[in-house]
This record gives structure tokens, C-alpha cells and sequence, in this order.
């Protein structure tokens, strides 16, 4: 069976703002449709996808030791982590906003760290390994990753509707900011990443002529 031309070979670029298969032909700078810049490749994108993602992986360490929040009930508080307000909703009854909180703060930023990372290791290891699979792999990094900030929205949401009683209270710790630049740092790792590096069978050679382009 005959291997299907990839889009570089047919001297083809994909517009990332709106989808366009622009002709690269005398290379312009814009898409002809949207007016969006146009990128072969994005410029040091396993670099800035590395760089990100490290550091995502470093919030993440006091965002699930430090306290996210400290409820205050009859004049006795409590601060809460991650995990332990995971338990206390699901011994309450509320399984179900535990279980979002579960999902949002503890699965969906470990499913992107390991994800990415694989993406990461297998293009720069220039692997022909499942790209079908990579790709859609990437896709749905990209979908799930704004419902990460989930976690900040329920405590949010908590936090203004306890507010209404008079004998409780309760008040965001810094554990929450922690998550939200784990989140914040997730997107942007996920938003350098280059797809496209998955489909060329050099990608370092790639990045260097880009880099080249990029610097005249």
C-alpha cells in the first residue's frame, strides 16, 4: 500500500485559526481566508512544550500539599487539600461534586502530564509509532484542558454560597493558586506542543531550519 503524501510534501500549511490548507507557495506570511500567521512548524516547540510542562510539574507538588481552602464552622476552622476535600464531600453525600473535583484536580492534569510527555519523548525520539493515535492523543489534551479549572470554579462557587451563612465560612488558601497555575502552565504546554513534528521523520532538522528562517 502506497504511504499517503504528507502535507509538507505537497507544499501545504494548515492555518491553526481557522483550519485552511494554505498553499505555501512564494511563502506567505498570512492565511488568505482568516488572516492568521501562517507557521511550517512552530518555532522551538519541543523546547517551550519541555519548559512548560516542567514547570507545571513543579506547581503541582504544592498545589496538592498546601491547603486549597479553610472551612470555618460555629468558630472552628479547618484547612482542606485537594484530597481531603475529595473525602469530605464524598463522606458528606456529595459524591457527585466530589467526584468532579476528583476528576478536574486529580486525573485530568495526571492524564495531560503523562500524555504530553509521551508526545514529548516519541517525536523526539522520531518514532513512526501510532501517529494516528498521537494525534488524536493531542486532540484531546487540548479538549480536556480547560476543564481543569473546575477545581477553582467549585471552590468558588462554595465559598460564595457559604457566605450566605451567618455560623459558616470559608476562604481560599494558597494551595488554589498553586492549581491554577498548574492549569495555566498545562494549556500553554499543550498550546507549544507542534503536532505536526509527529507526521516528519526529522523533526530536528525541522526546528533547525525554522529556527534559521526565523533569525533572517
Amino acid at each position: 500500500m502506497t504511504t499517503p503524501p504528507v502535507a509538507s510534501e505537497l507544499n501545504l500549511c494548515l492555518c491553526h485559526s481557522c483550519g485552511l490548507a494554505c498553499d505555501m507557495t512564494g511563502e506567505p506570511d498570512e492565511c488568505a481566508r482568516c488572516g492568521a500567521p501562517l507557521h511550517r512548524r512552530k518555532s522551538n516547540a519541543l523546547t517551550r512544550t519541555w519548559a512548560f510542562l516542567l514547570t507545571s510539574l513543579v506547581f503541582y507538588i504544592p498545589a496538592n500539599l498546601l491547603p486549597v481552602m479553610n472551612t470555618k464552622m460555629v468558630g472552628n476552622g479547618a484547612d482542606s487539600t485537594i484530597m481531603s476535600g475529595v473525602l469530605e464531600f464524598w463522606e458528606a453525600g456529595a459524591w457527585d461534586i466530589a467526584l468532579i473535583i476528583f476528576i478536574a484536580s486529580i486525573a485530568v492534569p495526571g492524564i495531560k502530564f503523562v500524555a504530553l510527555t509521551l508526545l514529548l519523548v516519541t517525536v523526539q525520539r522520531d518514532s513512526q509509532w501510532a501517529r494516528k493515535e498521537r494525534s488524536k492523543m493531542y486532540r484531546f489534551v487540548e479538549l480536556i484542558g480547560y476543564w481543569s479549572m473546575l477545581d477553582v470554579i467549585v471552590v468558588a462557587l462554595v465559598a460564595s454560597l457559604v457566605k450566605f451563612q451567618a455560623l459558616a465560612d470559608i476562604e481560599p488558601r494558597p494551595g488554589i493558586l498553586f492549581f491554577g497555575l498548574v492549569v495555566v502552565f498545562t494549556m500553554l504546554s499543550a498550546m507549544s506542543f507542534d503536532p505536526r513534528l509527529i507526521w516528519d521523520t526529522n523533526h530536528s532538522n525541522n526546528e533547525e531550519v525554522m529556527d534559521e528562517v526565523a533569525s533572517h
